[in-house]
């Protein structure tokens, strides 16, 4: 038995480099093997670059030695442990040639609503790119990594899937112990926002239950989603010559993702009593409130050309019909979209106009919507 004398104090850029170096996946995980002890006294350390609050352990497989080790960071007022909840890891690729810092998804309670490996792994990607709509336009280009682990074993595969954010560090280029702490830092934001977007999404009733809705001069408001309760988007049938054909609601997607994103932006979405509007947005400024009234639009075979007429017909009308006839203050404009837009982009701004759309997993916009914190510019 080998046994390596490491210093008292080592700190996260040494563990990480010595796991990766040590750590036996053919081995049983005991305390006779170096990377194993090292993992085991995480949760022990004092050393660590950890952000405020935070508390961290680490994971090498009970009973047979995991083939993807891994560290846990956790922030305890949102989830203490992994089993559920968001939190954040240090997973280790099956080769130990990389180590991923990801933001990822507790599994326990999924897994008893998703048996099926597949369905699981569909449900977790589902939830992480919904999440995603949640992060600062500044940070999120920077955390699109997609994972791979390099594991034949479920569960490695379900870490890939249930990647809300990630950055790879390859352990030959291993980045300094200031940087890899600035790094954290910067997770530890992100994760905080999913958490926050995640118990939005958890205030929002399942699309099989019953939605009681009350009058509207004794109905209390209580929540930014008290208003928003966009259609629901699971899949339809269409009768055409042939049979049936199924259909995605793409444009509810979209005003549900969004929604959901302008809430952690600092907005309430309303999507009650907007008829024929697609979705409102409010936000008290200064001393009034102020309305952006948003047109949700789904660009089919990557030409917007449809898709902006049809925008800018329906918000030029909606502001003079329902606003400036009716002596209401002028909204704000902003067309929403499935993809982006090109030169319309400009266009709709030369005409009052802002726009935004997504980006694999952000959300993009042009100068106006930039400006108003809801997006992050092309």
């Amino acid at each position: 038995m080998i046994v390596l004398s490491y210093p008292l104090l080592v700190p996260l850029h040494d563990i990480l480099l010595r796991v990766a170096e040590t750590y036996d996946p053919g081995a049983p995980p005991s305390n006779e093997e170096p990377a194993q002890l090292l993992l085991r006294g995480v949760s022990r350390r004092d050393d660590l670059p950890l952000p405020p609050g935070f508390t961290a352990d680490g994971h090498g497989g009970q009973g047979t030695a995991s083939s993807t080790p891994w560290i846990g960071v956790y922030d305890p007022a949102i989830s203490a442990e992994p089993h559920n909840g968001l939190y954040l890891a240090y997973i280790f690729s099956a080769d130990l040639r990389a180590v991923t810092l990801t933001l990822q998804q507790g599994m326990t309670g999924l897994i008893k609503r998703f048996p099926k490996r597949p369905a699981l792994r569909d449900e977790l990607a589902r939830r992480a790119k919904r999440l995603r709509g949640a992060f600062p336009p500044g940070l999120a280009s920077e955390w699109m990594h997609q994972p791979s682990f390099y594991a034949k074993e479920w569960r490695p595969r379900a870490y890939e899937a249930g990647s809300v954010a990630a950055r790879r560090y390859e352990i030959a280029r291993l980045p300094s112990e200031v940087s890899l702490a600035e790094d954290l830092l910067e997770a530890s934001k992100l994760l905080r926002d999913a958490a926050a977007a995640q118990r939005l999404y958890l205030q929002m009733p399942d699309p099989a239950d019953l939605i009681v809705e009350y009058p509207g001069d004794g109905h209390s408001l209580e929540g930014p989603l008290d208003r928003f309760h966009p259609k629901d988007s699971s899949e339809y049938y269409v009768h055409v010559t042939g049979g049936r054909r199924p259909r995605r609601r793409l444009h509810e997607d979209l005003i549900q993702d969004f929604g959901h994103h302008a809430v952690t932006c600092g907005y309430t979405p309303i999507t009650d009593g907007v008829h024929p509007r697609d979705l409102i947005l409010c936000r008290r400024e200064v001393s009034r409130e102020s309305t952006w009234l948003v047109e949700a639009k789904v660009v089919r075979n990557g030409n917007p050309t449809a898709a902006v007429r049809e925008a800018v017909g329906q918000l030029f009308e909606y502001s003079y019909l329902i606003y400036r006839k009716r002596g209401e203050p002028k909204p704000h404009l902003l067309a929403l979209f499935t993809e982006g837009i090109g030169v319309y982009e400009e266009y709709l701004e030369d005409h009052g106009v802002a726009s935004v759309w997504q980006d694999e997993g952000e959300w993009r916009g042009s100068e106006t919507a930039t400006s108003w914190g809801l997006a992050r510019k092309n």
